[in-house]
C-alpha cells in the first residue's frame, strides 16, 4: 500500500521576529488609511445624511451592494471612477461636489 501526503504552504505575509530563546510570530502592521479615502468617505456620509438617505437606500440608488457604501464611508475601499459616478448620480450631485471641502 502506498500513501501519498500533500501539503499546501500558504503565505499570509507574516514576519518572524528573533527572540532570545524562540521565534515569535507577528503580523505585519495594518496600513494607515489614506487621507483621500477618509475625506471622500466623510463627504459621502455628509451628503447622504443631508438628503436623509440610509446607506442601504443610497446603495440601491447607486446599484452597488449595501455594505459597499459603509466600506466607502469608513475608508476601507479604494473606490473606482465608475462607482464615484454612480454615487454622485444617486445623490443627484455633480462628481466634483464629492471632492469639495
Amino acid at each position: 500500500m502506498l500513501t501519498i501526503v500533500c501539503r499546501i504552504i500558504v503565505s499570509i505575509g507574516v514576519y518572524f521576529t528573533k527572540v532570545p530563546s524562540f521565534q515569535q510570530l507577528t503580523l505585519p502592521p495594518k496600513p494607515m488609511k489614506q487621507k483621500i479615502l477618509v475625506k471622500f468617505g466623510k463627504k459621502v456620509r455628509e451628503l447622504r445624511l443631508k438628503i436623509g438617505l440610509s446607506q442601504e437606500e443610497l446603495a440601491a440608488r447607486a446599484d452597488v451592494h449595501r455594505t459597499y457604501i459603509g466600506m466607502i464611508e469608513r475608508a476601507e475601499k479604494n473606490i473606482t471612477l465608475v462607482n464615484i459616478e454612480k454615487i454622485a448620480r444617486a445623490l443627484k450631485i455633480n462628481i466634483k461636489d464629492l471632492f469639495d471641502e
